[in-house]
């Protein structure tokens, strides 16, 4: 970590000693027209001054008429003629001093004690690692979620989505990540949260420990959808900050759909139609894009292993960010309702889901246990209205009847914690599941 110096030398080498400033010339409750920013660019960030101290704003359109700014806040009390101050591109300078904090999008704390900016700035929008020099996916990580240690492995640089409801438990499962997965640090995107979870996730659901090694990054549901966007791009960059350094770094975003409607807010304001289902075709790059930006690193960096939980209303996979997202990932977990409704959690959609990690980072025993497993769940699916009508006939086919036996033990496997020894201990446990013999029924009493 720098010295409280080397921290404060930066800062003052950011300063400009000089700075454009322009005119509001055209105001609405949405958008703002300002003239006299002649080196204004797209994407600056500029300050108004009002009565009540500057409020910020993004240029989202350049033309000869001027710079259009969308503001950050309500503009309220705004009036033609204000100054316009130009502030250059939005950058933000991470460090090692920010894990176990709470920031904004602009890399200010919100827990309310001070903090420290690093010595380099970086961009929020970065370029992902060069595809040709980037490494292929590490091992198995250990999660401290049987499911995941096993049937549905993560693997160090893996890129997973997590698809679910509102309600279905997303959150106390991305904080079991947070938690348990085995990483150097922890990157937490919490976009459009309600104000009153923020401490509540932090706190009770995240804990000491998860929040030990973690940095949250957090845009509640009141802020405007600059700042929305702006908290999954920070996160992104804190979690660079940390791989460049050669770190395994665990980015958790929550969510991809709270970002992806940010994104069309601002489209939309800067002049782009509405296409794809209410959303601009800009959209499909933007979370591409941010999904590159994760995923493992080049020999001389670290990985950021990514899991981006989407929001699927009515659990439909084919509305368009789920179906952006799942075209660009490595694998996606679906958390279904119903399963949820009879208390199990996670209530992982195992015949849903999938880990584009297999068979790779499996032994060929292990891959075997995992097909055995799917087999069997795949048997119980496909009979369950049978059974629970009471249509079916034992002993009509051994495959169900081998799936009513195991189901119960392998659904209460889903929902378990990873015993101690990680995978291997979870792959003996889901073996024992599978090899359970029938029981014999007692001889009559002479």
């Amino acid at each position: 970590m720098p010295g409280v110096f080397e921290s404060l030398q930066a800062e003052i080498a950011a300063i400009q000693p000089m700075r454009d400033v322009g005119r509001l010339r055209e105001l609405s409750r949405g958008l703002l027209r300002v003239s006299g920013l002649s080196r204004a660019a797209l994407g600056d960030r500029v300050e108004v001054e009002t009565a009540s101290g500057p409020l910020g704003g993004e240029v989202i359109r350049l033309s000869l008429r001027g710079a259009l700014v969308l503001p950050e806040a309500d503009p309220e009390g705004l009036a033609i003629g204000a100054a316009v101050e130009l502030l250059g591109p939005v950058a933000i300078a991470p460090d090692r001093g920010w894990l176990g904090r709470i920031v904004d999008p602009l890399g200010r704390p919100l827990d309310g004690r001070p903090l420290l900016s690093g010595v380099a700035r970086r961009p929020m929008l970065g370029p992902p690692p060069p595809a040709a020099a980037r490494r292929g996916l590490g091992g198995r990580l250990s999660t401290g979620i049987a499911a995941f240690d096993t049937l549905l492995p993560l693997a160090r640089g893996q890129r997973i989505g997590l698809f679910a409801g509102s309600g279905v438990g997303k959150s106390s499962l991305l904080a079991k990540f947070a938690r348990g997965v085995a990483a150097d640090v922890a990157v937490i995107a919490l976009v459009g949260e309600r104000g009153r979870e923020l401490r509540e996730f932090t706190e009770r659901v995240l804990g000491p420990q998860g929040m030990a090694r973690s940095v949250v990054v957090a845009a509640t549901s009141d802020q405007s959808p600059l700042m929305r966007r702006r908290c999954v791009l920070t996160a992104m960059a804190v979690a660079e900050h940390f791989r460049d350094r050669g770190e395994h770094v665990l980015l958790l975003v929550d969510s991809v759909t709270r970002f992806a409607e940010a994104h069309r807010e601002v489209a939309v304001a800067s002049g782009e139609a509405a296409s794809l289902r209410g959303y601009p075709p800009s959209t499909a790059h933007a979370i591409m894009a941010l999904a590159e930006r994760a995923g493992p690193g080049t020999d001389a960096s670290g990985d950021i292993t990514g899991v981006f939980s989407v929001l699927v209303a009515g659990s439909d996979m084919e509305e368009p960010v789920a179906d952006i997202l799942r075209g660009t990932i490595d694998g996606h977990v679906v958390l279904d309702r119903r399963i949820a409704e009879r208390g199990r959690y996670p209530a992982v959609d195992l015949l849903r889901s999938v880990s584009r990690s297999l068979p790779g980072v499996a032994s060929e025993t292990e891959n075997r246990l995992i097909e055995d497993a799917r087999r069997t769940l795949g048997a119980w699916d496909r009979a369950e209205m049978m059974i629970q009508a009471g249509l079916y006939v034992s002993g009509s086919d051994p495959g169900v009847d081998r799936a009513i036996r195991l189901w119960p033990g392998l659904d209460a496997f889903l929902a378990e914690d990873a015993p101690p020894g990680g995978p291997p201990a979870s792959f003996a446990r889901l073996r024992e599941i599978l090899e359970a013999q029938p029981m014999r029924p007692r001889a009559p009493p002479v």
